[in-house]
């Protein structure tokens, strides 16, 4: 039997809304499985949220840099948000960003592309470390581009221009106006910031989470004829489909179309049909855990104190 503390009950109970005791009876049920217990809580009915959102507790910055056609986004993460402050980290982050804007996506090669004259980005993360005295690292890194269009890119909580804590890329291939496309573009890219897609549309969902969705609403819908039951898993996933798809969203900007809606009802200002090709959504240390620190503690402890 897993031991059940108060930390896993609290983070179950943020990640679905559900109550405390419902959150402890699913993990206790589970044996102290977070994601088991998020479906069972799912399965209950219990549980207020559609989809697991990353956990954001790392710090750093993501960066854009965006050029018409092509743009890139990156995120370097760094130990406190202090370090994000720094007007040397700062620097750092654009020049990974325009690295990787010409050299790709991939963290190795952005790491071993040269910086300056004789140096690496990787030699100038190493010294960066050195002089601010936190580790730093190159988590992740994705380059989008079009023929003919523009890639338009929006930060959340812009601390400057090309830095921020979420960076969104949305692509839009096109032979119309480059500024409605761009226009549109940050409008679409704002839609991504706030909604958060898993896919641009059900084609390009993870098979195993359509089948982890198949799973819960029949096991929601169990007891059901089975050819009742198809229908109402069919149907489940037509509305799941709506709510993690972008295209398939109800458009943040205007609640009375789909983004697939807005998008061909913007094609008249543009001047061209319109089709969007792909979008890049990073949020500031989404997914990675870092263990909550009670600070008056630690200053205590530092001055032989009891806290």
């Amino acid at each position: 039997m897993a031991n059940i503390t108060a930390q896993m009950v609290k983070e179950l109970r943020e990640m679905t809304g559900a109550g405390m005791m419902d959150c402890k009876a699913a993990l206790t049920e589970t044996n102290g499985d977070i994601e088991a217990a998020v479906d069972l809580l799912r399965k209950k009915g219990l549980s207020k949220a559609a989809k697991k959102a990353g956990r954001v507790a790392a710090e750093g910055l993501v960066g854009v840099w965006a050029e018409g056609t092509k743009a890139a986004v990156v995120e370097v993460n760094s130990e406190t948000d202090f370090v994000a402050r720094n007007d040397q980290f700062q620097g750092l982050v654009k020049m990974v960003a325009h690295v990787a804007y010409k050299t790709g996506g991939d963290v190795a090669a952005i790491l071993a592309a040269p910086a300056s004259a004789g140096t690496t980005v990787a030699d100038a993360l190493t010294t960066a470390v050195s002089t601010i005295g936190e580790h730093m690292s190159l988590r992740r890194a994705a380059v989008l581009s079009v023929s003919a269009g523009v890639v338009a890119s929006y930060l959340h909580n812009q601390v400057e221009p090309g830095l921020g804590k979420i960076g969104v890329l949305v692509a839009l291939e096109s032979t119309g106006s480059k500024e409605e496309l761009s226009a549109l573009g940050r409008m679409l890219a704002m839609h991504v910031a706030a909604a958060n897609p898993l896919a641009l549309e059900s084609a390009g969902l993870d098979p195993a989470v359509v089948t982890r969705e198949k799973a819960i609403l029949a096991e929601k819908n169990a007891g059901k004829p089975e050819n009742v039951l198809a229908k109402i898993v069919e149907s489940g996933l037509k509305t799941y489909y709506k709510e993690v798809c972008f295209l398939d969203q109800v458009y943040i900007h205007d609640t009375g179309k789909s983004v697939a809606q807005a998008v061909k009802d913007a094609e008249g200002k543009v001047g061209a049909p319109i089709k969007v090709t792909g979008f890049v959504r990073y949020a500031l240390g989404e997914g990675i855990e870092k263990a909550e620190s009670d600070f008056a503690a630690e200053v205590a402890a530092q001055a032989g104190l009891k806290a």
